[in-house]
């Protein structure tokens, strides 16, 4: 876990506020605080599904505050789908499962963004199955 106190080594030019503007803007949030409680809450919500050394470098690749928000759960012993990850945050928030949604994809298309296309294969290869989707990306399948 990273300390609140302690300096993240961020490796990302993006501050925390130009993060919080860019989840404001493209989730057409109109404040700035309604934005930041989604990311953190989506951060947490990613924190306690995530583990291993794709969780240490994603936090790294994250703005400091928002990466206390990813490292400040205990990783689940049994990990959601994608969509058991919406519906846990529609119940911890207390909204409603379309806005979970909304959030979820609004806060970790920034999240791709800001990790990288190698980090978010490797991140989506240890997640189950319907995280691409939450992350901007398709979702594809093999033939059964």
């Amino acid at each position: 876990m990273i300390s609140q106190l302690e300096p993240c080594r961020s490796t990302t030019d993006m501050t925390f506020e130009q993060m919080l503007e860019r989840v404001r803007y493209e989730g057409a949030y109109p404040t700035r605080t309604q934005a930041e409680k989604c990311v953190h809450a989506v951060l947490a919500g990613l924190g306690r599904q995530l583990t291993g050394d794709e969780r240490v470098e994603l936090a790294a690749r994250l703005p400091h505050e928002a990466a206390v928000s990813l490292t400040s759960e205990i990783p689940a012993t049994e990990l959601l789908t994608g969509w058991g990850f919406v519906k846990d945050l529609a119940s911890r928030t207390g909204g409603t499962m379309a806005t979970a949604r909304w959030d979820t994809g609004t806060v970790l298309r920034v999240v791709a963004q800001l990790a990288g296309e190698g980090l978010l294969n490797r991140v989506l290869a240890r997640l189950p199955g319907g995280y691409a989707l939450l992350f901007g990306r398709a979702e594809l399948t093999r033939a059964a």
